[in-house]
């Protein structure tokens, strides 16, 4: 099985990266991508996990953007996880992060909900700010249900606790990942509720492939974005988007997979980037880190 969506503690997954291959590699996954959200920081960890446990590691990263004005989710498979730019990316989320949570936090605390940047933290652990990790802590003082609960009550977009967040253009978040010698390709399309015209503007700002096959998608979504990614001519992915158990729950390693056809074609794409695709643990030349 090929899973291409993943995340760790090193953005907001439950799991550490040694955990969720160890994970992955029991349900049967082959090959799996940790795409933390923003950062590549969990991929060497990985890498060192994936060499024990026999499975393929690509190396990725999730990167939030937007087209059109809608919020969009692009995910690098294949990058080069000592790339510079993407280093010094992360650094400038990190900030961002930092400043958006204190102010969602302060706009709890006026609600009467008396939550706390160092309580945050110690959920997130080492991790960037974001916020499932403020949700896992309404979570645990009883006052949302689960993680969904949180966001559709307080941090989704536009309620009560919103902050808006620094805003990377589509087209700078692919071109990003690109000169990473990775391919990029949106992410739960469907969740996203894009349509035609946003995937088409994406598309011809160099977009590889469309996550069509995710566990939150119903039979006739995944259609839909079927027929989309062949129009476009632009690679079908799956994956999990698993979070981990507290975080998204019902999602497991494996669950939405890439067929080694269409897999195969991704990496031939990321080869067409400038090099031959490299695992987490390699640079360019392939020289152990």
């Amino acid at each position: 099985m090929i899973d291409l969506h993943s995340h760790t503690t090193a953005s907001d997954g439950q799991h550490s990266p040694a955990e969720l291959v160890a994970l992955a590699a029991s349900a049967g996954v082959t090959a799996l991508a940790v795409t933390d959200h923003d950062t590549v920081a969990g991929l060497g960890e990985a890498a060192e996990a994936a060499r024990v446990h026999g499975m393929e590691l690509v190396a990725g990263i999730e990167l939030s953007a937007f087209v059109l004005k809608r919020e969009v989710h692009i995910l690098g498979h294949f990058v080069r996880a000592d790339f510079a730019e993407l280093a010094s990316y992360d650094a400038r989320l990190r900030v961002e992060r930092e400043q958006r949570m204190e102010r969602m936090v302060e706009g709890l605390r006026k609600m009467g909900f008396p939550v706390s940047m160092a309580e945050v933290r110690t959920i997130a652990g080492s991790a960037q700010l974001g916020r499932p990790h403020l949700a896992r802590l309404l979570v645990e003082r009883g006052w949302c249900v689960d993680v969904k609960a949180a966001f559709d009550r307080f941090l989704g977009s536009g309620k009560a606790a919103w902050v808006e967040r620094f805003k990377l253009e589509g087209e700078d978040a692919i071109a990003l990942i690109h000169r990473a010698g990775g391919t990029a390709t949106v992410a739960h399309p469907g969740s996203s509720k894009l349509e035609r015209h946003e995937i088409r503007t994406l598309a011809k700002a160099g977009l590889d492939g469309m996550e069509a096959l995710h566990s939150d998608h119903n039979p006739s979504v995944a259609e839909k974005y079927l027929k989309m990614a062949k129009e476009f001519d632009l690679v079908t992915t799956g994956g999990s988007d698993f979070h981990g158990e507290q975080v998204t729950p019902g999602k497991r390693p494996g669950d939405c997979t890439t067929t080694p056809e269409n897999f195969a074609r991704l990496r031939a794409r990321a080869a067409s980037q400038g090099g031959k695709p490299t695992s987490a643990g390699e640079n360019r030349s392939g020289e152990s880190r």
